[in-house]
């Protein structure tokens, strides 16, 4: 059985896309960010950086204790070494996913956020900072795109890349972008989309928090102002 602390985001949508893929047992537990539930002591001992998700594993690969793990990209890869699935074995696919996985959590993830960010969420218009961020995210969209070309998957196969990074396209609309600039991008896309997991994997999100749900300006100030005392 896995715990998996989560609410509906990219980062969260990732877990749960391997996690309906794969079947494994897992119990969602809502770590509702709009009103600070990321800083109760008890989800800062799995998740210093009072950020979800996070996953306990109480039945872990070598039969030993629960394993806390937190920041979605290790929890992948964990996942991915749990299962045997979605991560090759070879060392040249192998690494061919995980610097995959690498460019969307240092590069896509936090480029993206940003342009969520000025675009849709601060309290003034700042030009020169949406303009940054919506450019990027094209220059972004344009590197994935080329590496999808002749390719049905990032690094071939369907991997864990490809769930880490199709999270931060599904909001492509409020990024400023279009889909049908990126063809490789698009046909790649829509087949993500199609897949039955994926469709699990959202509806679990919709059922916590339904994604046409507005954010109210006391939920800004909880996840847009935060510094060091926030988690004591």
């Amino acid at each position: 059985m896995i715990d998996l602390h989560y609410w509906p985001t990219p980062n969260g949508h990732k877990i749960t896309l391997f996690l309906e893929e794969t079947g494994l047992d897992y119990t969602i537990r809502p770590v509702n960010i709009g009103t600070g539930e990321q800083f109760r002591p008890d989800f800062l001992k799995i998740a210093p950086n009072n950020r979800m998700p996070a996953i306990v594993d109480h039945e872990p690969k070598d039969g030993g204790e629960p394993v806390a793990i937190f920041e979605s990209g290790a929890i992948l890869l964990y996942l991915a070494e749990k299962t045997g699935r979605f991560l090759p074995s070879d060392i040249h696919g192998r690494y061919t996913v995980i610097q995959w996985l690498m460019w969307q959590m240092g590069g896509l993830g936090p480029m993206l956020g940003q342009n969520h960010h000025f675009s849709r969420y601060a309290p003034e218009k700042i030009d020169y900072a949406v303009n940054r961020y919506v450019n990027e995210t094209n220059r972004l969209y344009g590197v994935l795109d080329r590496q999808l070309a002749g390719r049905d998957f990032i690094a071939g196969d369907y991997s864990i890349a490809d769930m880490a990074c199709y999270p931060w396209i599904v909001p492509y609309e409020a990024q400023g972008q279009k889909l049908e600039d990126f063809p490789n991008l698009a046909r790649w896309f829509n087949a993500i989309a199609e897949r039955p997991a994926t469709k699990r994997a959202y509806a679990r999100g919709e059922e916590i928090r339904p994604s046409d749900a507005p954010m109210t300006e006391e939920q800004k100030k909880i996840l847009f102002g935060q510094n060091a005392q926030s988690g004591r």
